[in-house]
């Protein structure tokens, strides 16, 4: 989309500058001419817009636009896909950790036991379940750059998720076929097929993950403009505002369908794992009608030209040129001006460009300022990694509570329900609340705000687990394997809904940075681009499947409560840091939102094509 330039409304201090800000104290009688400067600059017609200055820019009430159907498909879309990947994946723990039920074959607990059972398969432990669930996190999110690479070079993204769509439907298949009593009466069996599930389904989805955020707000082609409303007001309808808005309620269809593992939770409990495993399988199957429905009303985003091929290129280019063993050295260079004047043409003066350089000047600056603005995802694995604790480690936590009937798997459900409860509540109320008292919530406050609730919840977890272990029937500092003499459990008198408080700070959190992080790497990202940078900030989250890889040896329950403090400790301490180094890009924020936004005259790879006929 060409109109990102609008994305600061909340600064207008950033567009507008005051005559006393460019009047020095030895002007002497130069204020007039300084302020009739700035009158003319204030009255001039920003680019791309329909006739707003940036007077009107600055004064004017801005608004979202309406939002066009076809991002409502692919939200659909997205619903159903993360109905399927949340409703597998929220029970692999119990899957994965717990032994068989007495009197069970395929994973289900007997219906007198239901009370305060628990549904388990494999039985290989925490540890393990733990290290499996990390690497399906971690390759999941390292495999969008797969997706991103295809739909920018040979499929775009339309063709790209319509593809990758079939993969993960083969992977489900795989999936149900380990969990059938046949195969987890033979472990080893079972376990081989759901690592090649996971394989298969982190390959799909990771591909269609780098495609289908940009492909949601590509559907949106509105432009900045004023617009006079029924009382009279002139406002201005930002495509800002109307991308922040779509990704809200993207994110909402993404927690729509999370919820699918309650569901999930009760059927492995009562009818086993291959069912709970079918389920979402047959739901999975909805996603290639509505592609196929759509497919004439989507805006479709062609192949542009090998963007992330050409992108590590120019990287390889300036790093080359620059490169030395000492790392503080390399860093020095990386950070100092003229890094990236290797890759660009007008360097090579005199003489005959390098097979190598394929690119234009322009489209070095693009992944220089991109390179710039997106260094605040650098920060994501510390975020990344407190949610993973919600996404496993707080489920065992719950396993070891009074249950009174509620499988302990389900009460993670209370994040993306949290989530899909607060969403219209910011976007409808807080939101807009802000902005008309002149409050620049930017996303650098919003993600800091972020770091800093995901720090609060895993200091609540971090006393939950204290109080755990001293109410816990049995000694051993692992109370969701306290049993009975007959191996039924023996919980804490703690009721598990006790455990909410955690998932529903981390649901504020991810309203703070999560979703912010998606529009940032939209917003940010020139036309070009745009699965480049989110296919990055989607890596994040496999940085933090790697770092927990790591954390393998204390992820254990005897270490829960020191795990958990520490998480919440430097996620907090993260949010004051993160907003102290990327506080000037909140004033930056129209610069950077106009990155690659002009009309171009063609894409990557037409260098090459002129190259060969100039050769000719």
């Amino acid at each position: 989309m060409a109109d990102k330039q609008t994305h600061a409304q909340n600064e207008p201090a950033a567009v507008v500058e005051s005559p006393e800000k460019v009047v020095s104290a030895s002007d002497n009688g130069s204020f007039v001419d300084e302020k009739r400067r700035s009158d003319s600059d204030a009255d001039s017609v920003l680019e791309n817009s329909e006739g707003v200055t940036e007077h009107e820019l600055a004064t004017l009430r801005h608004v979202r636009d309406k939002m066009p159907w076809q991002a409502f498909s692919v939200a659909a879309v997205e619903f159903a896909e993360r109905w399927t990947y949340y409703g597998t994946t929220n029970i692999f723990n119990n899957y994965i950790r717990a032994p068989l039920p007495v009197g069970s074959r395929d994973g289900s607990v007997p219906r007198e036991f239901r009370d305060s059972g628990i549904a388990g398969a494999l039985g290989l432990g925490q540890q393990k379940s733990f290290a499996i669930r990390t690497f399906n996190s971690f390759f999941v999110f390292v495999t969008p750059f797969i997706g991103a690479i295809i739909a920018d070079t040979k499929w775009g993204r339309y063709k790209t998720i319509c593809v990758f769509t079939i993969v993960v439907f083969l992977g489900h298949i795989i999936l149900v076929a380990s969990a059938t009593p046949a195969s987890i009466a033979q472990p080893q069996t079972a376990l081989g097929l759901l690592v090649l599930a996971i394989f298969v389904m982190a390959v799909g989805a990771g591909s269609i993950k780098s495609n289908v955020s940009p492909m949601i707000a590509e559907q949106y082609q509105g432009k900045l403009r004023k617009e006079v409303l029924p009382s009279g007001e002139t406002v201005i309808v930002s495509p800002n505002i109307t991308v922040q808005s779509i990704y809200l309620y993207f994110y909402m269809a993404i927690n729509f369908g999370s919820t699918g593992a309650i569901s999930a939770s009760f059927l492995a409990r009562d009818n086993g794992y291959w069912v709970a495993y079918l389920v979402p399988t047959c739901i999975f199957a909805v996603i290639p009608i509505i592609l196929y429905l759509c497919r004439n009303s989507y805006v479709k985003t062609p192949p542009r030209g090998s963007i992330i091929l050409e992108t590590f290129r120019v990287v390889g280019v300036c790093l080359s040129a620059r490169w030395t063993w000492n790392p503080l050295a390399l860093i020095r260079e990386v950070r100092s001006e003229g890094f990236w004047e290797p890759a660009k043409p007008s360097s090579y003066k005199g003489g005959e460009l390098p097979a190598k350089i394929t690119w234009d000047e322009e489209f070095v600056g693009e992944v220089q300022r991109t390179f710039s603005a997106c260094k605040v995802f650098l920060f994501f694995p510390i975020y990344w990694l407190c949610y993973s604790q919600i996404d496993g480690n707080l489920a065992t936590v719950a396993a070891g509570m009074t249950l009174k009937g509620t499988p302990n798997d389900l009460i993670q459900n209370l994040n993306p329900i949290s989530i899909i409860i607060m969403i219209p509540i910011f976007e409808r109320g807080i939101y807009p609340f802000l902005r008309s008292r002149g409050i620049n919530f930017t996303p650098i406050k919003r993600i800091s705000a972020g770091f800093f609730v995901a720090g609060m919840a895993m200091v609540y977890a971090a006393v939950l687990q204290f109080y755990l272990y001293k109410t816990s029937p049995c000694d051993n500092d692992q109370p969701s394997a306290c049993e009975t003499e007959d191996r039924h459990p023996n919980p804490s008198p703690i009721n598990v809904w006790v455990a909410s408080g955690p998932y529903i700070l981390v649901g504020m959190s991810e309203i703070f940075a999560s979703i912010t992080s998606l529009e940032y790497a939209f917003t940010k990202a020139p036309k070009r681009m745009k699965s480049v940078v989110m296919a990055f900030s989607q890596l994040q989250t496999a940085l933090a499947s790697a770092l927990n890889f790591a954390l393998v040896d204390v992820n254990r329950e005897e270490k829960f409560q020191w795990l958990f403090a520490s998480f919440g400790i430097i996620s907090s301490v993260f949010a004051g840091i993160f907003y102290w180094n990327f506080r000037e890009l909140d004033q930056a924020e129209v610069q950077l939102n106009l990155i690659g936004t002009g009309e171009r005259a063609g894409f990557v790879g037409e260098r090459e094509d002129e190259s060969s006929q100039k050769a000719a």
